[in-house]
This record gives structure tokens, C-alpha cells and sequence, in this order.
């Protein structure tokens, strides 16, 4: 046989199945055999044992080993053709299965019933039908494990992640197949590396992957390529923040008597203990020669923009400008005003009533007029303008500044990497970067996707941060309570205050994603797709106003509608002029109403469990009591339904992150386009895996300390290159 390397192309183990090899090639996205090798089970079954199927759902793909309790084949015509239907009754640990086979002629429905003979154990794939109150396999296929097929498994049996018409063991005849003829497989571990780490060489891991006899030999090939993984990430991170180090950067020391002295002397309230600490450690690292490179995490309401606002300011008192670049014209919006409104005569620069210390505040959008861009650009360039506030206008090459010296990113997440560094290039020297966040980061996501940040948390709310009450109103158990939901918007109303209606769609038009956040997938991370239309704004809006809150004042809010219209709209409900607001999520970040109490969100099982947090904190946000009703047909069980139950117990936003990373990919969580984090994690686990990115981390440190170009281990090195240049690391800058 001719030896193969992982470089060759997958026809050299699919033979003559041309078929089997595009659908792994199309579907899977697999181009050569290490790619093939690299493509890891999900899961195992036990082949000696009968599978556990507690509490099978409809629509479930499974795979299940079970027991013949019997097998018969009958005719039956289909059109003018006769054709036979064979029958298997499967036992497991857990309900009986039916299996039908169907077969164009008689001699091979007779070697079907031969090949499944009363009592021998037998492996099927399909989807779960409940049919008159007895479980089928749908789409069903496999084989008797003490057959020919059979005899070529494992005791544990991998389950891989897989395309329509492909079968997980024609990826494991493959994967034999390359096993026993590659060669040149590469280990990023030396033989030092792997005693050091008490490791399994490449070969012997990829063996007991992908073909494992035991638990044990499963366990220990896993514990080698999550620590593979987490050691390379670690490497990458660890390389960026020691060249970060090296970079120079022009120091902004605080200055007494300056902007910041005469806007904290004004400050109508005392900062938290959260907001005091972090303004000394952001302050403390602006006066050094090397540039601050901050990730500030906070739930909304608990005062970053203000830690961000000084910080800004102890530039400007150093001579130099500040950018804040924000992901929407409404949050940039907001920020102007907020910005400007705590300044007051400080924000006042040039102009007369302006303090002494004053500077200037420029906004600057993409949808401003020719004549207000071109004021805007020219006090940017001239330096009059120490706070500048935008959105991805900020990026264009015709926007200058006289001297950026500190950068601050709000919502960090919703930049790429190239737009983060088209802003940082406008300064002569690296500035000072600050990135916010409301979204709450577990502990390991913070080190593992925004490593070479140093990671500050404001954990404590301000004063005057009103409790919210959230509950679920479960459509599927009590429909009529929709009608509650209506009566109770109408009494806040009636009370003063203001109601938020979120919808995941902003109109009913098919195929139309909007701006929602799908959440629910399959276990091959296709989407699932709700049973039924989802609420949109427009139909929502107009049978709200025609029906359950006829006579109050309501308007609408999306992203199609023209920036100054979504303004308008904004303005006149911050204003109190509009009792209900219908909106998509555009309303997640930046906006910032008082007297807003009550939000209704309708089909909450389509939101992830963050966003559904960010968007609860949009309430109760000036003293008076919050209110957030979470309306869903998810039924008790579902995740969707769990997920939802997990954001009424508790307002902790760390919990819900971890609730949220637990139930859904990691990828989606932090960010589904930036698919470069998806595809670089295949073994390793953010959460479950806590202790070994830690163990990396350390590990990371101590070999770039001994061999800083990693010169001992080239394999290795060239692994950690390839993750640099390549999207994953990308994303990895906080896309």
C-alpha cells in the first residue's frame, strides 16, 4: 500500500466512494487526510452496552446501540412496483425503537432479516417520531455489530459530527484506513515537551481518539489535544502582550488643577469603590511609556463610561485627544449627549460660557451633513476637539487627529480587528486602548479570547439602581395570560412611566433575519428553526395600537429605518412623548430612559441568555422598580425554555454567562461572524476545561521565557505562526 501524508488529498483513503468523499468534502469542509484525522468524534457509544435513551425528544438525531426483539419483512406496492418493508424492534436502556428498512427486492429484505436475527445487538442513526405512542427511527441506517461491519469497531463506538448521507462509520472506515497508512504526521510536542507535560505522542493520541478500547485511552488522548490547543492560543496570546510591552508609547500623566480635578470637584455624586479602583489602575498605566491595553467589563448601569470619561479627560489634560468609537449611530448618539451633559462648561472648549479648563466634544456619523462633517473633521485635526465620539465614521483615511492618545472601544465585540487598528493607526505613536463591555466574560473566556488584555470588572451597581422583577409568561401552558402581559404595559402607563416592546424580527417578510439571535441548533450546529412565525415589530406594532393599547402613544424602532428617523424616535421617547416603544434589539446598547419600567419581550426564547440580560438592564435604571416579562411557547424542558428560567432566578450576569456558554457554542456567544474562534476550539472547552488553559497559561509563560522564539520545539512553532497569520488569531484581537 502507498504511504500517505497529511497532506494528501482525501481520495487517497475514499477509494472509488467519489460519492462519500464530496459529501465530506462539501459538506464537512474536510480537503485533505489531516484534516480528515483532525475531524474529532463528539461523542462515543458503548457497543457492549445498550444505549441510554431516558427521555427521547421528537426531531432528536440519535445513534443507539439495541437488542433484536424481532425482524420481519413484508410486500407492499409503491405505484406499480413491488417492493418489501422490513421491520426491527430494537430494546435499549430506555423505550423500544422501530426500524424500517426498505428494499426494491425480495433477496435483500430476506438478507436483512439474516443480518438482524432475534437477540443480536445492532447499531442505528435516525431522527426520533413518536407515532401512535411507540418510538421510530426515522431515515434510519446501520448495521448488526456482530456482522461484517461490525467486527471493524471499537468497543467505543465515535459518533462524529456529520453532513445528510453521510454515516458516522463511513468516516470511521476512512479514519482506519489513514491510520494505517500515514506517515509525517507532525507533533508540536518534543519528546522533552511531552515527559515535561505527561503527554501521548501524536500517533497514539489520534488513534485513541478516533478508536478508543477504554474510557481511559478516550481520556488521555483528549487531555493531550485540549492542552495542544490551550497551549497554542496561550503562546499566541502570550507573544502579542510581550510585543505589546515592547511597543512605545507617549505617557499622559495626570495633571492637578487640570479638566479632570475641576470635573471631579463637580461630580454630584461619590464614585463607587469598583469605579475608584479601576480610574487609579487606568490612571496609573496612561502615565506609562508603554500603551495601556485594558478590557473594562461591567454590567449596564454600573458607571464604565464614566471610568472611561476620566480616563479620557487625564489625556486631555496631557495634551492629547481622545476617540471613543461606538457600534451604532444611536449609542454614539447618546454618548455625546451624556458625555457633553456631565462635562457641562467643561465641554465647552473655545466657545463662550466655556470653563477655563474646558475642551471640546465632536461627534461624528455617517449620516451628519456635508457642512457638520467637515466643522467636525476640522476641530479634530486641529486638536480643538479632545473628545471625539463616533461610529465607523471615525475609520475613514480622511479623518485626522492632532494627537490620539487614548482609544476606547465600547461594546468591543461588535469591531473587527482591521477597524480597531484603522483607529489606533491615526495616532504617531500606539495610543492607550480602553474596550468596554456590559456583556459579562467568565474568568476563562477572558483568558482565553482576550488574553493579552488586562481585565478589570466593575462588579457593584451605583446607587439608585432599582431591583428587576423578570418572570416567564409560558404561552405553551397559559395562553390567555398574553392578555395580562397587555394589561399590565397599560398600567405602568397609566402610572407615569414607559414600556419597551422587543421583538426578534422587524417585519413578517420570509426569509427575513432581522435582528435577531438564534440561538437553538442541532448537534451538528445547524439551526433549528421555530415552529412557528416569530413577532415581528411592524405586526406587533400595529395590533398593539388597534387593540390592547389603543389610545396610548406608541411608536417603532429598527435598523431599517433611517438614521435620523431612529433618532427622532429615540429623542421623542426619552422625552417621555411616547408611552410604548416596539423595537427590534437595536435598543440593547446605549439607550438610556428613566422613567422606562416595564419591557416585554416577545419570543425570549430566540435571544441568547446575555443579550436577554443586557436588554432587562435597559429598565429600572432611574430608581423606580424594573419590570421585564419574558413571553415564550417554549415548553418546560427544552433549553430554550431552561434558558429563559435561568434569567428570571437571578440578575447575577457572570452566572447567566456561564448559563450561556454551557448551553450554546462558544463561538456564538462571543460573536458567531467571527468564526475564527469556532474552528480554532475543537476540543478544548472554555468552562469545562478551566484548570487546563490555566495549566497552559503558565506554560505559555515559561517557555517563551526560556526559548523566546520557541527555536527547541519548530513543529510547535511554526503551528503558533500559522495561528497568528490566520483569522482565529484575528479574532482572537477582539473582533
Amino acid at each position: 500500500m502507498v504511504a500517505i501524508t497529511p497532506d494528501s488529498p482525501l481520495a487517497a483513503v475514499f477509494g472509488n466512494h467519489h460519492k462519500k468523499r464530496k459529501l465530506a468534502e462539501e459538506g464537512l469542509g474536510l480537503r485533505t487526510v489531516g484534516d480528515l484525522l483532525r475531524h474529532f468524534p463528539r461523542r462515543y457509544v458503548e457497543a457492549t452496552e445498550l444505549s441510554e435513551v431516558a427521555t427521547p425528544a421528537v426531531g432528536d438525531q440519535l445513534t443507539i446501540v439495541g437488542e433484536v426483539r424481532s425482524c420481519s419483512s413484508a410486500p407492499f406496492t409503491a405505484g406499480n412496483r413491488r417492493q418489501w418493508r422490513t421491520t426491527i424492534r430494537l430494546r435499549t436502556d430506555g423505550p423500544d425503537f422501530s426500524v424500517t428498512l426498505f428494499s426494491p427486492y425480495q433477496a435483500l429484505a430476506e438478507r436483512h432479516e439474516g443480518e438482524f436475527r432475534s437477540g443480536s445487538r445492532a447499531i442505528f442513526t435516525g431522527k426520533a417520531k413518536l407515532f401512535r405512542e411507540s418510538w421510530q427511527l426515522e431515515q434510519a441506517h446501520g448495521f448488526a455489530l456482530d456482522g461484517e461491519e461490525g467486527v471493524m469497531l471499537s468497543k467505543l463506538i465515535p459518533v462524529y459530527p456529520l453532513t445528510a448521507k453521510l454515516y458516522t462509520w463511513d468516516l470511521q472506515k476512512v479514519v482506519s484506513v489513514a491510520l494505517d497508512l500515514v506517515t509525517g504526521v507532525p507533533d508540536v510536542f518534543t519528546p522533552e515537551l511531552r515527559e515535561r507535560f505527561d503527554l501521548l505522542g501524536i500517533m497514539q493520541a489520534l488513534r485513541w481518539i478516533h478508536a478508543p478500547d477504554e474510557w481511559g485511552q478516550l481520556g488521555a488522548a483528549q487531555k493531550r489535544f485540549r492542552f495542544e490547543e490551550a497551549l497554542v492560543l496561550q503562546l499566541v496570546l502570550a507573544r502579542r502582550r510581550a510585543a505589546h510591552r515592547a511597543q512605545g508609547a507617549q505617557s499622559r500623566p495626570a495633571r492637578s488643577g487640570g479638566i479632570l480635578d475641576a470635573f471631579d470637584a463637580k461630580l454630584p455624586f461619590t464614585l463607587t469603590d469598583g469605579q475608584r479602583q479601576v480610574g487609579e489602575e487606568v490612571a496609573a498605566e496612561l502615565a506609562r511609556d508603554h500603551p495601556m491595553n485594558r478590557l473594562l467589563q461591567g454590567e449596564v448601569g454600573s458607571g464604565k463610561t464614566l471610568v472611561a470619561l476620566r480616563a479620557m479627560l487625564q489625556v486631555v489634560d496631557a495634551g492629547g485627544q481622545a476617540a471613543l468609537l461606538a457600534p451604532t449611530e444611536v449609542l454614539a448618539q447618546q454618548h455625546h449627549r451624556s458625555i457633553s451633559a456631565m462635562l457641562g462648561d467643561l465641554a465647552q472648549g473655545g466657545m463662550l460660557g466655556g470653563a477655563a479648563e474646558a475642551t471640546g466634544v465632536v461627534l461624528l456619523t455617517g449620516s451628519m451633513g456635508k457642512a457638520a462633517r467637515q466643522e467636525a473633521m476640522l476641530r479634530i485635526v486641529t486638536g480643538e476637539a479632545g473628545i471625539v465620539i463616533g461610529t465607523h465614521a471615525l475609520l475613514e483615511d480622511r479623518v485626522e487627529f492632532a494627537d490620539l492618545g487614548l482609544v476606547v472601544v465600547d461594546e468591543q465585540h461588535r469591531f473587527g480587528v482591521e477597524q480597531r487598528a484603522a483607529l489606533t493607526d491615526k495616532a504617531g505613536s500606539p495610543p492607550h486602548v480602553l474596550v468596554m463591555t456590559a456583556t459579562p466574560i467568565p474568568r476563562t473566556v477572558a483568558m482565553t479570547v482576550f488574553g493579552d488584555l488586562e481585565t478589570s470588572v466593575l462588579a457593584e451597581l451605583p446607587a439608585g439602581r432599582a431591583p428587576i422583577q423578570t418572570s416567564v409568561v409560558p404561552l405553551a401552558d397559559q395562553p390567555a395570560w398574553i392578555d395580562r402581559v397587555w394589561q399590565r404595559a397599560r398600567e405602568e402607563v397609566e402610572k407615569g412611566h414607559q414600556v419597551y416592546v422587543v421583538c426578534p424580527r422587524i417585519s413578517g417578510d420570509a426569509g427575513e433575519e432581522g435582528e435577531r439571535d438564534q440561538v437553538d441548533l442541532d448537534e451538528d450546529g445547524k439551526e433549528v428553526a421555530p415552529k412557528r412565525a416569530l413577532a415581528a415589530v411592524e405586526e406587533v406594532h400595529a395590533e398593539l395600537s388597534s387593540g390592547p393599547l389603543a389610545g396610548l402613544r406608541t411608536a417603532v424602532l429598527h435598523g431599517r429605518l433611517a438614521p435620523d428617523e431612529k433618532e427622532r424616535t429615540m429623542r421623542a421617547f426619552a422625552a417621555g412623548e411616547v408611552d410604548v416603544l416596539v423595537s427590534t434589539t437595536v435598543i440593547e446598547v446605549g439607550v438610556d430612559v428613566h422613567n422606562a419600567t416595564t419591557m416585554v419581550l416577545l419570543d425570549a426564547d430566540r435571544f441568547g441568555v446575555s443579550q436577554l440580560h443586557q436588554l432587562r438592564g435597559r429598565v429600572g435604571r432611574g430608581g423606580l422598580p424594573g419590570l421585564c416579562l419574558l413571553v415564550s411557547h417554549a415548553e418546560i424542558g427544552t433549553p430554550a425554555r431552561e434558558r429563559l428560567d435561568a434569567v428570571a432566578a437571578t440578575t447575577d450576569g457572570f452566572e447567566l454567562s456561564r448559563v450561556d456558554l454551557e448551553q450554546r457554542r462558544e463561538g456564538d456567544v462571543l460573536g458567531a461572524s467571527q468564526s475564527g474562534f469556532r474552528s480554532s476550539l475543537v476540543s478544548l472547552r472554555v468552562l469545562r476545561d478551566e484548570k487546563t488553559i490555566e495549566r497552559a497559561r503558565e506554560a505559555a509563560e515559561a517557555l517563551l521565557s526560556e526559548d523566546p522564539g520557541l527555536g527547541q520545539a519548530p513543529d510547535l512553532a511554526a503551528v503558533v505562526a500559522e495561528v497568528e497569520r490566520s483569522a482565529a488569531s484575528g479574532f482572537m484581537e477582539k473582533g
